[in-house]
This record gives structure tokens, C-alpha cells and sequence, in this order.
């Protein structure tokens, strides 16, 4: 910038001596300048996050991933004795115990939460969704890590159909729980049925877990605002019960096709980085 600041961190006031001593204008309202700033292509004030993929296999992990979605594996359709699990750790939820109680919504007045609280503890929420049948399973432990994952495994794989399925895909990003081909083959020693699938690199958002979590965010966990670490637990696995009784599969329409076209468009970027 010519001022030597950022325009984003340009306060409406200080825009408006500013476009008036550069003769831009003989004067101008805040609300003036408010519109037109909404108005134009370039909005400086507002800002996205996004990371690159840098995971050299992306595309491959990723089609593998979007294959099992579409109920395929190498090509081949899924068998009916074939299943595919999405999951994950939703890690340091806590129990927040607010120093006053909150109170209830009235007439023309939201629910209110007292900013203040006393930390009741802390859970790690590991759950497993069935991509095709709907189906939600998890538990709480004090830590996520290997045994707490394979727990979970367990607790998914000795009952039916799962324990009598001829493969089961779990889909898991690259957390050290089951990282890497050690976690793929202690996980195969112990279940010959499964299969573990690892998302890219930096690639939560193909794991159709996160959208579960992210709705246990908005329903369970916002307001924070629980009077025990026990209530925490309480309150999640009667949301996964409640949930799945009337859940249907994720509506997933990102599909190799898509893939194919932001690959092409992420490689597109390199080539005009690398010439500039």
C-alpha cells in the first residue's frame, strides 16, 4: 500500500480523511463509503483460510476415498457383506461449569450463559460412522492413542454385521492413533476383516466423520455449559442413540470428476507461480 498499511486494518473514519485529502472526493458518509466498499469486487476486510495439498499421492488417496463413498473398491463394486466406516477423535471437549447457572430463553430474550467457569475436566470423543447404513458408534476416554482407537475398533467389529462382513473399510486420517502401515497392520492382525483407509495428508474434510462432528458441535456441545465431566459423556452417547434412529447417508457429491478438475486447477496455480 502507498500509506505504508494494509487497507484491511483501515478504519471507516480514518478511509474517509483519507479519500477527502487525496482530493477523491469533496466529502463522503460512512455509510457512503460502507456501500461502496460492500459493493466492489475487492473486499480486503474479509479473509479465508486454505492450505495447499502437499501430500505427493493427493489424488490417488483421494479417488480411493471417493471410490468407497460410491461403493467401490479397485474398481469393483461393494459386495452386500461390505461396509465402510468413517473415523476420528474430536479431541478436548470439555466440561465447563459455568460459576452461575445459565438461564432459559424467555419472550424476546435468548438463552444466557455466564462467561465464567470452573474446567470440569476434559473427554476425547472417538466415533465411527457407517457411511452406507447410517449407523454412529463412539465412546468417550480420558486420552485419544492407540488403545483408545483400537477400543473403538473393537467395539465396532464384535458386533454384527461387522463381525461377520467379509471386509470392512475404515476411513482414518493420518492422526498418530493409526498412522502410517504399522497401525494398517496391527489392525489386520487383530480383525482380518478390516481394512484401513488413510485420507491425504491435510485432508479432513474428505472424512465423512467431520460432518457428524460438526453437528455434535452445533446440537451437543454449544453452549458449553454442563455441570459434570459425566454429564458430558451422558449427553453424547444419548445424542449418537438419538441421532441414528433417524439419520440417513450424507448426501456426498464431490466425486472423482471434481477431483480431477481442482487437481487441474491446482496445477494450473503452480504453473502460473512458478512463472511470475
Amino acid at each position: 500500500m502507498q500509506r505504508g498499511r494494509p487497507l484491511a486494518r483501515w478504519s471507516l473514519p480514518e478511509l474517509q480523511r483519507e479519500v477527502v485529502a487525496q482530493g477523491l472526493v469533496a466529502q463522503i458518509s460512512a455509510a457512503t463509503l460502507w456501500r461502496w466498499l460492500s459493493q466492489d469486487a475487492l473486499r480486503p476486510w474479509r479473509h479465508r483460510s486454505w492450505i495447499f495439498p502437499r501430500d505427493p499421492a493427493f489424488a490417488a488417496k483421494a479417488g480411493r476415498l471417493l471410490d468407497l463413498y460410491a461403493g467401490q473398491w479397485d474398481g469393483v463394486a461393494l459386495g452386500p457383506h461390505e461396509y465402510v466406516l468413517s473415523a476420528d477423535e474430536k479431541t478436548s471437549i470439555q466440561a465447563r461449569l459455568r460459576i452461575h447457572p445459565s438461564l432459559p430463553p424467555a419472550v424476546g430474550r435468548p438463552m444466557y450463559v455466564e462467561h465464567e467457569y470452573a474446567r470440569g475436566g476434559a473427554w476425547a470423543y472417538l466415533a465411527a460412522w457407517d457411511v452406507q447404513r447410517a449407523k454412529v458408534f463412539g465412546r468417550c476416554e480420558a486420552t485419544t492413542g492407540i488403545a483408545p482407537f483400537e477400543r473403538l475398533v473393537a467395539q465396532v467389529m464384535t458386533q454384527e454385521p461387522y463381525r461377520s462382513a467379509r471386509r470392512v473399510f475404515w476411513i482414518v486420517d493420518n492422526g498418530s492413533s493409526h498412522r502410517g502401515e504399522r497401525a494398517r497392520v496391527r489392525l489386520r492382525a487383530a480383525w482380518p476383516r478390516v481394512v484401513l483407509v488413510h485420507t491425504p495428508v491435510h485432508a479432513s474434510w474428505l472424512n465423512q466423520i467431520e460432518i457428524y462432528f460438526s453437528i455434535v458441535q452445533r446440537k451437543v456441545l454449544t453452549p458449553n455449559d454442563f455441570a459434570s465431566l459425566q454429564e458430558v459423556e451422558d449427553r453424547l452417547l444419548r445424542f449418537q442413540d438419538h441421532y441414528q434412529q433417524s439419520a440417513a447417508p450424507f448426501r456426498w457429491t464431490f466425486t472423482r470428476q471434481d477431483l480431477a478438475a481442482l487437481m487441474a486447477k491446482l496445477a494450473a496455480e503452480h504453473r502460473l507461480a512458478a512463472a511470475a
